[in-house]
């Protein structure tokens, strides 16, 4: 999987490969096997190219490794214990990307707070000028003249 998400894009077997074989020797079967059982798990995509196939990650490094930890956490008897020791254990650069991290998803549910509102504003606004325009037929429409 690391070479997949490395490169970013669909990949065949015969690149992994040799792209494995700078550092070790290793048969193409191997890598072959390897990413057929990738596809079977459901972590990879495939796609025929000749006799071939390109294979292509599911979901980014950042969203396997957080499905890790959360698989993890869930499993917790004391989710908040765990929680504050799993803290303990970062590092203060780790501890300001986890700040980071929670100021982005405050800030992204305060703008769909903020969204929503303002689209039940708009919603209100529209019924009320339909029931003024049904009180008052003969009134001018805002913003329209006669």
């Amino acid at each position: 999987m690391t070479r997949v998400w490395k490169w970013n894009r669909p990949v065949t077997v015969r690149e992994v490969l040799e792209d494995l074989q700078q550092e070790r020797s290793i048969a193409y079967t191997t890598v072959m096997t390897v990413l057929d059982n990738l596809h079977q798990k459901g972590w990879v995509r495939r796609e025929a190219e000749g006799r071939a196939y390109r294979y292509e990650a599911v979901s980014t490094r950042a969203a396997y490794a957080a499905a890790l930890m959360n698989e993890a956490w869930s499993q917790s008897d004391n989710p908040a214990a765990a929680l504050v020791a799993f803290f303990g254990m970062m590092s203060p650069q780790q501890r300001e990307a986890l700040s980071d991290a929670v100021r982005m998803v405050e800030g992204d549910t305060d703008r769909k707070a903020e969204a929503e509102a303002d689209r039940r504003a708009e919603a209100e606004a529209g019924a009320e000028r339909e029931a003024e325009a049904e009180q008052n037929p003969t009134a001018p429409e805002p913003g329209s003249e006669r």
